[in-house]
């Protein structure tokens, strides 16, 4: 397809109306005059509403211990940050109410690399979705736009008011209040602003103060136009100040203007881009403590100082803003800040601490990435995931740090750890801060794209190239030796002994497909003798030789002792008994050796102990036999479609080989 094949229409289409016009679509559309919480809360859209009691999913109510929860399509891949988002969402939801919360910056506060970037640039897209309407002026013939952005509709030019504030500052609330609201359905609480001096300007000099010969527009708002939507970044501490927040004046203009004049003025401000729309500042704490009063002004008394003698600009939008805790905490223990304090609203952005959760970001940002396509293998991201939940935990007392991942993951410990107790109880005992700390998730996303490189014969991940590069990166990080020792002894004692046991269950797995005779005749064998055993009857064999109960009993331990069965007796009851249940529904026929849980764990580890040709199969050298070679072509064929490539089964093997040798 060509470039003539691609939609390049990125501009929404502007619409054009009376003043009139757009009163009496406020009549009938409340979203004319919305203000930027409402509109927010209209593109996040409503949420799904989960009782966890009831769901279907059992690791939902472990999680969130049968609470009822809300979850947003618009927020469906920020994986584990339901309770931020929930924060969030209330934030948006109290100011379009009209409480306290309209007047507050949103401040998200995290770790690095924890997602707060993503949440603003989220919130700013999500800002995007919902019209503005603008007062604007209608450029006459000859004549060119002074100050405001121009936008050609029908071909006629508009100039919009620069600060994109609403219609409704037109009007004053004591004067205008009653009629607007009897007339057209708008509540007086509504009339919150006074009109920008651009439109003061318009009103007295070009229209007579004849408000009704305003038009007004109706706008998308664009980061890319800065239209209702700014980022202001802290830049040097020595250069920066208000103006990159309140604009300034121009003056380049004023060989045409007084200085006082608001067409001498450039509203570039972050402030003045925002006024009916969402303003960002990044590091907030970076910059000058004299640059952010604005920032706190603005929401609270609804307008702001501009430079030199401009007058008050109005504003109605949002502010968020984001820095790292040891700014916050820097900026909190100073008590001049503490008016500042109250007018913050304060959501914490801590690390994901769900490992399933965890996995997710990392697909999203390998989708994301030229690694697309590339080849992962099994456990690869589980286990990154698991390291980086382990680092941002803090140990619990009486309880294994493993175990509380794994019930924060909601998965079943039960049998595990006996000791382990609930996402609750492990919450109330870490305190607020759980998550404020660790391995961030951008430090994970590092060392997963060394791992993708690390093989120079192929680009692909597995879990023994992560455990390698994870070590080499914690060393050179020149971290604390305490914190270094204990993030090595994360991989070598948690996750290490774990994947080799994983892995060697699936390697005996894929081989005993091709000793699928012997199971066979080991497990009909083993009823036979636990049979006889627990009858108290010899048995005889196609040969014709007896065994006793004393060497049925042997006999029967030679193939129980690799796994170490704590309770021979009531073993062999249960495999028998669950034998007899299938002969009887089955015209007297044997199980599978490997449809038995219980018994297929057992053949398993005997093969495993007691073949030499195991080893035989699963290796890569030369052969001795066509035979030997057909079951391991077999062995490698079926470990492929278990998600491996041919170059990771052979490392896999030799790295199993020497985790079973130590």
């Amino acid at each position: 397809m060509g470039i003539s094949g691609l939609n390049l229409q990125h501009r929404k289409e502007v619409r054009v109306m009376m003043l009139e016009d757009y009163l009496a679509g406020c009549r009938d559309t409340p979203s004319f005059y919305a203000n930027a919480p409402e509109r927010m809360l209209t593109a996040i859209g409503e949420p799904e509403i989960i009782d966890t009691s009831k769901a279907k999913d059992p690791r939902l109510i472990k999680i969130f211990g049968n609470r009822t929860i809300k979850r947003f399509a618009a927020f469906k891949d920020f994986y584990g940050m339901e309770e931020a988002i929930e924060q969030i969402v209330a934030y948006f939801k109290h100011g379009a109410q009209g409480l306290e919360e309209r007047k507050q910056l949103l401040y998200l506060l995290g770790p690095v690399g924890g997602g707060k970037s993503s949440m603003a640039e989220r919130l700013k897209r999500l800002m995007e979705k919902c019209p503005i309407y603008v007062p604007a002026k209608r450029i006459k013939a000859g004549e060119k736009a002074i100050t405001g952005p121009v936008f050609t509709v029908d071909g006629h030019d508009y100039e919009a008011s620069p600060l994109f504030e609403s219609p409704l500052a037109l009007f004053d609330s004591e004067r205008d209040g009653e009629v607007l609201e009897r007339e057209y359905h708008i509540p007086q609480r509504r009339l919150v602003n006074a009109a920008s001096p651009w439109a003061l300007k318009r009103l007295d000099h070009d229209f007579d103060g004849d408000v009704t010969k305003f038009f007004v527009l109706e706008l998308y708002p664009s980061q890319l136009r800065r239209i209702a939507v700014a980022k202001v970044e802290p830049g040097d501490e020595n250069s920066q100040d208000v103006t990159t927040l309140i604009g300034k004046v121009d003056i380049r203009k004023l060989d045409r203007f007084p200085q006082s004049d608001p067409d001498a003025y450039s509203y570039d401000g972050g402030l003045n881009r925002t006024t009916q729309g969402l303003l960002e500042m990044v590091e907030m704490f970076k910059a000058p403590i004299k640059m952010l009063h604005p920032l706190l002004t603005a929401p609270q008394d609804r307008n702001y100082q501009g430079t030199d003698s401009i007058g008050m600009l109005p504003f109605q939008g949002v502010v968020i803003a984001h820095s790292n805790e040891e700014e916050w905490h820097t900026f909190r223990n100073n008590k001049h800040n503490e008016a500042f304090l109250d007018r913050i609203y304060i959501v914490k952005v801590p690390y994901c601490l769900t490992y399933s959760e965890e996995e997710k970001i990392y697909r999203k940002l390998i989708a994301e990435s030229e690694l697309v396509n590339a080849h992962c293998a099994p456990g690869t991201y589980e286990m990154l995931a698991q390291f980086c939940v382990l680092s941002r935990v803090k140990e619990p007392e009486n309880s294994s740090l493993f175990s509380k991942i794994r019930v924060y993951n909601g998965d079943d410990t039960k049998d595990t750890d006996p000791k382990a107790k609930s996402v609750q109880e492990y919450r109330d005992a870490a305190g607020q801060d759980e998550g404020m700390n660790g391995v961030s998730t951008r430090f994970a996303y590092k060392v997963l794209s060394s791992v993708f490189n690390y093989d120079q014969s192929e680009v692909a991940a597995n879990p023994v190239h992560l455990m390698y590069v994870l070590e080499q990166r914690i060393v050179r990080e020149d971290l604390p030796a305490e914190r270094t020792k204990k993030l090595l002894g994360f991989i070598k004692e948690e996750l290490s002994p774990r994947y080799a046991e994983k892995l060697g269950k699936e390697i005996r797995a894929a081989t005993l497909e091709s000793f699928d005779e012997y199971g066979q005749n080991v497990f009909d064998r083993y009823i036979e003798w636990a049979s006889a055993w627990i009858e108290e009857e010899d048995f005889r064999d196609p040969t014709g030789e007896i065994y006793n109960r004393e060497r049925l009993n042997a006999e029967l331990s030679k193939i129980e002792k690799p796994t170490g069965i704590a309770n021979p007796k009531d073993f062999r009851q249960a495999v028998v008994h669950h034998v007899l249940r299938y002969r009887a529904a089955n015209q007297g026929k044997n199980p599978r050796w490997n449809s038995y849980e219980k018994l297929r764990e057992v053949i398993e580890k005997l093969v495993s102990s007691t073949m030499e040709d195991v080893v035989s199969v699963i290796s890569f050298d030369t052969k001795k036999d066509s035979e030997t070679e057909k079951k391991h072509l077999g062995f490698v064929e079926r470990m492929k479609k278990n998600g491996y490539t041919e170059n990771q089964i052979k490392l896999l093997v030799e790295w199993d080989k020497r985790a079973r040798k130590s």
